[in-house]
Order: C-alpha cells, then structure tokens, then sequence
C-alpha cells in the first residue's frame, strides 16, 4: 500500500509536535514535511509532493486562508484539511470556499484526526452532515442578498438531474445515498458530481454544498423551519 504523504502546518510547535507523534503511529501515513507558516507551503509542496495538507488557520505572516487559496488554485494541489479551534468560525467558512476539502478541531480524538486524513485522501470531505448543517446555517446567515443571486446564476447552468445532485451533496448525502433517493447508480451519481464540479468551477463536494446553500436550495432544510 503506498503510504499517504502528509504536510503538516503550524506556527505552534507544540502542536506540530503532536501531531507528528499522532500520524507516526499510523502506518499508511507519512508525514513529509512541517511548516511553521503558510508563506512556506508553496515550497515544501514543491519539494514533498503531500497527498494532503493538515494546515492551521490562524498563523502569524501568512495565514492558513491564504495558503489553502494560494495551493488550491496550482494544478495537481494536495487536498487542504484545516485546524481550526471553532466550528463554525467565519474563517472555517472562507477556508471552505477557498478549496480546503473539510476541517478537524484540535481538541478532536487522535484517531479521528487520522481518519480525517485517510478520508481526504480518498477523496471524502471531511464535514458530517450535522456540522455541514450547522456551518451552512452560518454561511446563509452571513450572505449578502448579491451572494444569493450570484449563487442561483451558477446553478442556473446545471441540468435537472445535476440540480437534484447538488441538492442532495448539500443535504450531506453520500454518493450510495444519493443513489438510492434518485434511483440511479453509483458510477452515475459520481460522473454527475464531477460534471457539477466542472460546470461550477468548483473543487470539491464542500464546495457543492456552500454553493447550493447560498442559492437558497437548501432553505427549507434549514433549523426552525416548520413548512
């Protein structure tokens, strides 16, 4: 089995130190590299070539918002898990839509931190459906009435059947749930996926997700709503 590569992000080193203690005992997982700031990541990933990137938010010169943008936007960028304290920071939020496939609070079980990371690696975002909703709730709160309209202008160019998809990824959906409420397969769900992320511009299901949120597709799902 090819092991994962792992950079680690951090201006803590303390916390680089752990983490690093934490992934070594995982076998099919090896850590690359550590930064102590994001304005280093761009060489680090040009002489490690990560799978992934476990990168702190909250830096010092260049924070992890930026880096995540900056990587995201190279061709063949190793997938982003943020650190973060809060789940629902304005800043998580940003990451989010600056490409990070999900994120992980500090404080969370060793071994979910090691999930997180196989998980991102195999190409799952990293966001359970409750904390999906949650942080979507905060992003819809937060959103400009232009957000909304810029958002709906996007998905206007989805076909019925790609709207159902994104509706369901944003729901939180699994790609073999998603087959099972539409009645179509797997391999099919997933060419629909890619076909949104392609006509969206987009990175990743997180991504879907916040979009579909911002459109107001989502509303009705929303806590409070009783109609």
């Amino acid at each position: 089995m090819t092991a994962i590569r792992l950079l680690l992000v951090d201006d803590d080193p303390l916390v680089r130190a752990g983490l690093s203690l934490m992934m070594g005992g995982a076998q099919d997982i090896e850590i690359v590299g550590e930064a102590a700031d994001g304005g280093e990541v761009e060489a680090l990933v040009d002489r490690t070539s990560p799978d992934v990137v476990l990168m702190d938010i909250r830096m010092p010169s260049v924070d992890g918002l930026t880096a995540t943008r900056r990587l995201r936007a190279r061709e063949d960028a190793p997938q982003v898990v943020v650190l973060t304290t809060f789940h629902a920071d304005e800043q998580v939020l940003r990451a989010l839509r600056a490409g990070a496939a999900g994120f992980v609070l500090k404080d969370t079980p060793p071994a979910q931190i090691v999930d997180a990371v196989r998980r991102v690696a195999a190409g799952d975002p990293v966001l359970s459906p409750t904390v999906t909703r949650q942080l979507m709730t905060h992003a819809a709160g937060t959103a400009a009435d232009d957000r909304r309209a810029r958002a709906r202008a996007r998905i206007a160019v989805l076909g019925e059947r790609e709207r159902e998809v994104t509706l369901a990824v944003g729901r939180g959906l699994s790609n073999a749930e998603i087959a099972a409420a539409l009645f179509m397969s797997v391999a099919t769900v997933k060419t629909h996926v890619s076909r949104v992320l392609a006509k969206l511009d987009l990175n990743n299901r997180v991504q879907i997700a916040l979009l579909a949120y911002d459109a107001g597709l989502l509303d009705d799902d929303r806590p409070g709503r009783d109609d």
